[in-house]
């Protein structure tokens, strides 16, 4: 969490008041607190904003942009890249037949490190960070034994 303050003067200032709008737009507002102030002769609105620190990489108020998607083309050797694009396939099938999105079956980054093991086994994709005993059971044992048919 962090702080701005803002002084406005009572009779209005737009540049200020601008300011202080534009920094409100691109910023979650956590609070926001306001007193007025007098000196003298002079009144003034002070704004004291607790936020959290942008996240983007520009210009307030736009979005962070997303990373980009590895290329698995690039990053797989060529037989471990067809062995991950067979289990996307087949990764596709159950997700549809569970009607779930297909990342909710395995991600891509998990789909390459079983593309990657020498043993396609259930218990072995328990290695994976990401897969844990029921996922295996969900889905793990049907990817396997999909994968061995089809590779005969």
């Amino acid at each position: 969490m962090q702080i701005r303050i803002f002084t406005i003067p009572l009779f209005d200032n737009t540049e200020l008041t601008e300011e202080m709008n534009a920094f409100l737009r691109g910023h979650k507002v956590l609070t926001l607190d306001r007193q007025q102030i007098t000196l003298g002769e002079q009144a003034f609105w002070t704004f004291c904003v607790s936020y959290l620190p942008s996240q983007t990489n520009s210009s307030m108020g736009q979005t962070q942009q997303k990373q980009a998607k590895p290329d698995y083309k690039e990053i797989l050797d060529e037989e471990t890249f067809a062995k991950f694009s067979q289990l996307r396939l087949i990764r596709k099938q159950l997700a549809e037949k569970d009607a779930v999105p297909a990342y909710a079956v395995f991600t891509d980054s998990e789909l390459a490190e079983i593309a990657r093991l020498k043993e396609f086994e259930p218990d072995k994709l328990k290695t994976i960070q990401g897969i844990g005993q029921k996922k295996v059971e969900k889905y793990g044992y049907a990817l396997c034994e999909k994968y061995k048919e089809q590779t005969k």
